[in-house]
């Protein structure tokens, strides 16, 4: 049997153990991405961030690892389990710490559980159990697993799943007026209004990978970064170190939407892009523009999508107003380990009504589809 080793660094592999264990289309689990987090600051125990990555092994070979991470609170997650904590709470007992599977602070569907096979995909699941029920942990969670680990979690583990508005060429759109042209008119009409009114302010912009992005170009998106998280109280926990780091390490995952008036640079959106897909992640701007925001984060990604050959976008999380602009209802997954039975059972019926909740909230979204061909049937699609 494989033996597990817990790591509380990713400097404790090489890049090429982790790597080797997924194809390299996404982005957010690369060891340079991961590691990077570490020691650029990023992740500090104080914040609730503890690496502890589960590691197997057979001999000097490792055969499958899941990034993870001992967590005292639920910041950073996007998957929300605050009621659940509360809960515990309720009935005198600790819910932290836990233990987390997932990117943090990255809303991003990829993989969890990498290994070769399924058989050792099977095997990380039944360690985390194991070791979380060992180590008196409350619970464990995967958050944004793929769709094709469902079949590695037993029942013992609760399914959850949220909608996220992704945008996806599968009708073979070459340039924006052929995207345009599959809208209905009113929705057509307001993004052409939208586009216009940024270009009558005499705005323009330039995108950059990594190896293109000068130092000033990183300081100033790192710059717009922390005033969109002062504006709305939030912790910025990505550090200029970080940034620096990206563009070193991983060029041309990195792409970076520049805004400029006057030959100033008054807005920025970071993306990362692999296997096929563009993530937004981060945006902010020091001038308000009416229409600066959609044309930042969501029209220049397109453009670079269908100029890259890119066949899917997704922009983050929430955001209804997404879906005006293409961005269509997409179902995102969570699986949860529940140590303490009775819980697990309460949660469970929890889990199945939130669940339809969702789908019907899908349904209802899918009823305002901005597309003369609605894309989607049954409210979202599955991936």
């Amino acid at each position: 049997m494989p033996t597990a080793r817990i790591l509380d660094s990713l400097a404790q592999v090489t890049s090429s153990q982790w790597d080797g264990l997924h194809d390299g289309g996404n982005p957010f689990v690369a060891h340079a991405f991961l590691h990077g987090l570490e020691r650029h600051g990023c992740l500090r125990a104080k914040w609730g961030w503890r690496p502890q990555h589960l590691t197997l092994w057979e001999g000097d070979d490792l055969i499958a690892a899941a990034p993870a991470y001992l967590k005292d609170n639920s910041h950073g997650e996007f998957v929300f389990d605050h009621a659940w904590a509360h809960a515990y709470a309720r009935a005198g007992l600790d819910y932290f710490p836990k233990w987390l599977c997932a990117v943090p602070y990255s809303p991003v569907t990829g993989p969890r559980l990498l290994a070769r096979t399924p058989q050792r995909r099977r095997l990380l699941v039944d360690a985390m159990a194991a070791l979380c029920a060992g180590n008196e942990l409350s619970s464990v969670h995967v958050n944004f697993h793929e769709h094709d680990e469902d079949a590695a979690f037993d029942d013992d583990w609760l399914s959850r799943i949220d909608v996220q508005y992704h945008w996806r060429n599968d009708r073979g759109w070459r340039t924006f007026d052929d995207y345009l042209a599959a809208f209905d008119h009113k929705h057509r009409k307001n993004i052409r209004q939208e586009r216009a009114k940024v270009a009558r302010a005499g705005v323009v912009f330039r995108v950059v990978d990594g190896s293109q992005a000068t130092a000033d170009d990183l300081a100033a998106m790192h710059d717009f970064y922390l005033q969109t998280f002062a504006e709305y109280g939030n912790h910025p926990a990505i550090t200029l170190e970080f940034l620096q780091h990206l563009a070193r390490e991983m060029p041309t995952s990195l792409v970076i939407m520049l805004a400029m008036r006057d030959g100033l640079t008054i807005a920025g959106a970071l993306c990362l892009r692999g296997g096929g897909t563009l993530h937004g992640r981060y945006w902010g701007a020091t001038e308000s523009v009416p229409g600066l925001h959609f044309e930042t984060c969501y029209y220049q990604g397109i453009e670079y999508c269908l100029r890259e050959g890119l066949t899917r976008f997704e922009p983050g999380a929430q955001g209804e107003h997404k879906l005006a602009r293409g961005f269509l209802p997409t179902f995102v997954r969570s699986r949860h380990w529940i140590a303490h039975e009775g819980f697990r059972g309460a949660l469970r019926e929890w889990c199945s009504q939130e669940a339809e909740s969702i789908r019907a909230y899908a349904r209802t979204l899918a009823a305002h589809s901005p597309f003369k061909s609605p894309d989607v049937g049954d409210g979202a699609s599955s991936s």
